[in-house]
């Protein structure tokens, strides 16, 4: 399963949302049923993310999201963020990579 999450970061406070979602990052890789991510920044937007991120089930996910680790970077990153993060949940039918 993999989640796609649009945020609107304050700008200026991108480098503080960007560290605690890589300390989320360091955090996740031990989470069973974590498979990976990409954070990506659309070009020309610098205080926009992009996160896909893909598990091996939603409730692998749903046990990260309640763990203490997501809860403590998803407090620093509240904190600065400007609007509500949008998600969408997509089934995986094809991942292929070189």
């Amino acid at each position: 399963m993999t989640i796609v999450t649009h945020v609107t970061i304050e700008p200026s406070k991108e480098p503080i949302w960007d560290a605690a979602f890589r300390e989320r990052v360091q955090a996740a890789k031990q989470q069973p049923g974590w498979v990976g991510v990409q954070l990506c920044i659309p070009t020309g937007v610098i205080n926009k993310r992009v996160v896909i991120g893909t598990w091996e089930t939603r409730a692998g996910w749903e046990a990260w999201y309640n763990a203490e680790a997501f809860q403590k970077t998803r407090a620093q990153m509240d904190g600065v963020e400007t609007a509500a993060r949008e998600e969408w949940w997509h089934e995986v039918t094809l991942d292929e990579h070189r």
